[in-house]
């Protein structure tokens, strides 16, 4: 790390001389792998980038000039190389870095991306700020690893193109997000990227940018040019940017000299680089899927450190579940937005590809796609994580519940999902759709549930169902041996019978619940201090437990894995309320602020949901009743 261990900023990095930049992108490449080793995180991404990083901040006057990164997890280089060398070690971690670019982390992190496909709206908007003030900072988006696939970015291209604002896109193309990717575009880049003739011609006359009175007719033979081995325009001169490229991302020499050109053209440009997600480290190029984001390992061996647990996750019940009945019923179909293997859909694209369908990176795409489908007659089954659903609340309120329609969402990754943070903690979707007309939602208490959930809710019910599930693994029951019940809706069922406070839980967290019971039992020899319900619909809502409770019972303590605010706390209060009921309701759920990074355990001891403050909470309710 002779020359890493040296730059503590962009400024640092500008010192050197050109022919140490290669040795450079070789020691932050060598800096990422040794950290994620240990510390895990996006890994095959922020390797492809490490030479764009490099020449960006070489070539641009940054944190004035501004870099947009899209999506966020390709920018660990540029993390490292902009004063957090250190902190990257922490990454991730609980009070640590963030692992995506964040505003109020850093004046070099322009604008913050968790989610895809938004750095070409935000940086147009950022060069119209800067035209409107008279200033001419520079204004670059980053978007790749599957981004340019999500339809709020052809928006912005659209925009942008007519609008003639300085701006520069760089597709970052590596034909993958997570998964492979897929669609119209990405054939028409391969068709672009792939083209010899085209890539000759267009080396030969490169020299020649910025030539004065000769660029004129050099964008003539180049746009004809296209037009005449492409056999079409190309798309992105279509909507008004000047394309330039393929060219080679880890040639660190061409990049400086291309972005040095390209900083003094005025107007929206689309650089195309071509680059390998885990450029660098064997295994992560070989298996690009797996080492999206690998967890820990040994990076002299490449093999991936996993836990001896047993334990089915719930992504893999889904999966399996999901191909067990589409075997039966040929009306199911499965639609995920790029995110096969990661919500295991992948295992029924296996047996089934014609009856699975990856739409790329686009949520409301997913949706209204998944309305069609059953406004024919098919049974989607369409799977989002939660974060991610955000982006589609008005495509399920307008194409999915205003119709009617029959179409079950799975939304995995509900509630807190750890190290990735506040952009993706999924703890938003109960208070979003409670209020929803047509919809009903479910949250599984275990994996036997999640499986007759998904099972009932493929049986004659003619409306949507949400069913919500967290990250990782169950509580290791037998649920691949257990046989299909149907669960009804709107009906919980009772755990375990006491007499001075009522517990309602929905979701996980209901097993917390019932070991926070077990050990105030254990602790004070009393096994009927304390009722406990598993609500597992919010809505329906299971108004013959909510009458029980309030007949019985001064205290109720609502627990839930999302916010307070809207959610199974909401449903109970407005219950009670309505019906001029004075039982006190307590909550144990998320508070009304973004949570950060850290792990589970972390981030549940911060916000009081963790089995401690579960039974604190009962204890000092019943100590109150006494």
């Amino acid at each position: 790390m002779d020359l890493l261990n040296h730059i503590n900023s962009p400024e640092d990095l500008k010192k050197l001389k050109p022919d140490e930049l290669k040795k450079l992108c070789s020691e932050i490449r060598e800096y990422i792998i040794n950290c994620c080793s240990k510390n895990p995180g996006h890994f095959g991404a922020s390797l492809g980038t490490v030479e764009l990083t490099v020449a960006l901040h070489y070539i641009y006057n940054t944190p004035e000039d501004k870099l947009i990164w899209d999506v966020g997890h390709q920018a660990y280089a540029h993390k490292i190389l902009t004063g957090r060398r250190e902190a990257f070690l922490n990454n991730r971690k609980y009070k640590g870095i963030s692992g995506f670019p964040k505003i109020s982390e850093s004046r070099y992190d322009a604008f913050g991306t968790g989610h895809s496909s938004t750095s070409i709206s935000a940086a147009l908007g950022m060069a119209e700020a800067c035209r409107l003030k008279g200033t001419d900072n520079k204004i670059v988006a980053i978007i790749g690893d599957g981004a340019m696939t999500g339809g709020m970015a052809f928006e912005g291209l659209n925009n942008a193109g007519a609008s003639k604002n300085d701006i520069l896109v760089i597709l970052n193309d590596n034909g993958i997000s997570i998964d492979k990717n897929v669609g119209a575009l990405h054939n028409y880049l391969l068709r672009i990227s792939t083209s010899r003739a085209y890539n000759k011609l267009k080396n030969d006359i490169w020299h020649f940018l910025g030539a004065g009175k000769l660029r004129k007719a050099i964008r003539k033979i180049t746009l004809s040019t296209k037009i005449a081995i492409l056999k079409k325009g190309t798309l992105f001169e279509a909507l008004g940017f000047r394309y330039f490229g393929p060219i080679d991302g880890h040639d660190i020499n061409q990049l400086i000299n291309t972005l040095g050109k390209l900083r003094d053209i005025k107007g929206p440009k689309l650089l195309h680089t071509i680059t390998t997600k885990g450029k660098g480290y064997r295994p992560a190029e070989e298996n690009q899927v797996e080492w999206h984001a690998p967890g820990a390992f040994d990076k002299d061996s490449g093999k991936r450190i996993k836990g001896a647990s047993s334990r089915s996750k719930y992504q893999e019940v889904f999966g399996q579940t999901l191909l067990e009945l589409a075997k039966t019923d040929k009306r199911i179909v499965g639609i995920t937005p790029a995110m096969p293997s990661g919500c295991s859909m992948n295992i029924m694209m296996k047996e089934m590809p014609e009856r699975v369908f990856d739409v790329g990176i686009a949520e409301q795409h997913a949706v209204t796609f998944s309305a069609g489908l059953a406004a024919a007659g098919m049974l989607p089954v369409c799977n989002i994580y939660s974060s991610f659903m955000q982006r589609a609340y008005d495509s399920v309120i307008h194409d999915v519940a205003l119709q009617n329609l029959k179409v079950i969402f799975c939304l995995d990754r509900a509630g807190l999902v750890g190290e990735d943070g506040a952009t993706h903690h999924g703890v938003f979707d109960m208070s979003q759709f409670r209020s929803v007309p047509n919809i009903a939602i479910a949250s599984p208490m275990n994996e036997t549930e999640l499986k007759n959930m998904l099972y009932s809710a493929t049986l004659d019910k003619n409306m949507t169902t949400i069913i919500r599930y967290p990250r990782g693994e169950g509580e290791g029951l037998d649920w691949k041996n257990a046989d299909f019940e149907e669960i009804e809706y709107g009906k919980g069922i009772k755990i375990s019978e006491g007499k001075r406070v009522a517990v309602l839980s929905i979701g996980p967290y209901g097993n917390r619940v019932a070991c926070a019971i077990k050990e105030i039992h254990d602790e004070t020899g009393m096994n009927d201090l304390c009722s406990h319900y598993n609500m597992r619909f919010l809505k329906p809502v299971d108004t013959g437990i909510l009458e029980e409770v309030a007949e019985k019972f001064g205290t109720i303590i609502t627990v839930e894995d999302g916010m307070i605010k809207g959610g199974l706390f909401g449903e109970v209060s407005e219950f009670m309320s309505a019906r001029g009921i004075k039982a006190k309701v307590i909550p144990v759920g998320l508070p009304d602020r973004f949570i950060e990074q850290g792990t589970i355990a972390e981030l549940s001891r911060e916000c009081g949901t963790d089995t401690e403050f579960i039974k604190r909470t009962i204890l000092e309710s019943i100590s109150r009743k006494i």
